[in-house]
């Protein structure tokens, strides 16, 4: 009998944990069979489901309930998914998830006054605690796996830079209120054209998003998770934006309120200064990519460090290891508003991460899907000049530089002299030419 391979298995735990998804209270193993049945159109044997749900509680993907032949199996935290309201335009959730929506949903009157928690950034222990679970990271590495790994950092999004600049500074705005279409911002940023009946203040927050965008992309390899990157990061999107220049860019010297919460953020300075290093020291020290960037999401706003703009810094702040790793960036694009402010409400009132987490992992899975299709439709680099590419460029200038006109025969003859593969010298000869005859004067 074959060998079962491991990526079958692997498919056929993620069935399995699918399955038992459907069932919140508790599925039994027999049910389980028969729901296997009907959704693969094939039996699965009982010592095979047995080891697949011993596998999946010992990566705690499910839990039990009860023993014995009782036993029914549960599904794991952050695993339970209500559909969302299509008339509400919500995201998926899990059980915690909708637990955080309900009571950010409460009339305000109900809603506890609360300061800054300390506690909260201080217990968290990178590589200790995780607010993503390891199966959820393992799902995002998977999902936002790029063929650029291995390149240097942030070449997957200069790839797609164009798609990502409209997209990014596009959906970001668009959380806080801004009424740009996608149009209006492409038209915004590729040809300055202004959309008329609009706020000049809302061209200048997609105009800031561009700076802060081109920066994360372009610096991506000399940025990291310190005060300087934070500053720069907020300077760009608060340029023009804050009333007091003096804010931009800088931590926060005042007291500030949030509408709509019942949170009242740190108001000392020195405390505001004192938490942000550690809240940054503790991001660079988290190990996983996916970790850090939702941990900024959840941390940056609620300490508030700057006088605002806080949200759209955090932002941009989670793509930072996304890109740096050539992962597929996070766009934002059609996350649900009212999804992403109750979540980071969550956060504020209660230091629940659950709702922002599923607003983070569906958001997430949304930018993959659009960045593979934009990718698909990419032309593959050719890969004679990619193996040749400083030969191409010294054969080119050194034929400039000769005076004399380009040649095949003449261009596969340099090759030969600089072992380039006899296979390949026809074709790095023709596109040679084909450099040279496409020069201009100047």
């Amino acid at each position: 009998m074959p060998r079962v391979s491991e990526s079958d298995i692997r498919a056929e735990l993620d069935v399995v944990e699918a399955l038992i998804a459907q069932y919140p209270e508790g599925v039994a193993r027999a049910t389980l069979e028969n729901a296997f049945v009907e959704s693969q159109g094939r039996r699965i044997a009982k010592r095979t489901l047995l080891r697949r749900l011993e596998r999946l509680l010992t990566e705690g993907r499910i839990l039990p309930d009860g023993g014995g032949p009782q036993i029914v199996y549960r599904p794991g935290p952050a695993l339970v998914l209500e559909p969302p309201d299509p008339e509400e335009g919500y995201v998926p959730l899990s059980r915690e998830g909708a637990q955080v929506r309900g009571l950010m949903r409460r009339p305000m009157v109900e809603h506890k006054p609360v300061g800054y928690n300390p506690d909260f950034l201080r217990v968290y222990e990178p590589g200790v605690t995780w607010y993503l679970p390891s199966r959820v990271r393992d799902r995002l590495h998977e999902l936002g796996r790029t063929p650029d790994n291995e390149r240097p950092a942030g070449t997957y999004a200069r790839d797609i830079f164009a798609r990502l600049l409209i997209d990014l500074a596009w959906a970001s705005s668009r959380l806080e209120g801004n009424t740009y279409t996608r149009l209006d911002t492409q038209n915004l940023l590729e040809f300055g054209q202004h959309a008329e009946g609009k706020d000049i203040s809302e061209a200048q927050m997609i105009l800031n998003h561009k700076v802060a965008i081109e920066l994360v992309v372009g610096e991506v390899d000399r940025l990291g998770f310190n005060v300087l990157t934070l500053q720069s990061l907020h300077a760009a999107l608060s340029e023009n934006l804050v009333g007091d220049p003096a804010d931009e860019g800088h931590l926060r010297m005042r007291i500030v309120d949030i509408s709509g919460t019942s949170y009242r953020p740190l108001s000392i300075p020195q405390r505001i200064e004192e938490y942000l290093r550690v809240l940054l020291e503790k991001t660079e020290a988290i190990p996983d990519p996916f970790e850090q960037a939702f941990f900024v999401m959840v941390h940056i706003p609620y300490l508030q460090p700057f006088a605002d703009v806080n949200k759209r810094t955090s932002r941009l702040a989670a793509n930072l290891p996304l890109i740096k790793a050539n992962l597929c960036p996070l766009s934002f694009v059609g996350v649900p508003e009212r999804a992403y402010i109750e979540g980071t409400l969550g956060v504020y009132e209660l230091n629940r991460v659950e709702l922002l987490r599923d607003v983070f992992v569906w958001a997430y899975g949304r930018s993959c899907e659009q960045y593979r299709v934009v990718r698909d439709s990419m032309p593959e680099p050719n890969p004679i000049r990619l193996r040749y590419r400083t030969e191409m460029a010294d054969v080119v200038r050194e034929t400039v530089q000769s005076g004399a006109p380009p040649n095949t025969t003449a261009l596969r003859e340099w090759g030969e002299g600089k072992d380039v593969q006899p296979d390949d010298l026809d074709s790095f000869a023709e596109i040679a030419l084909g450099l040279l005859l496409s020069l201009h004067e100047g």
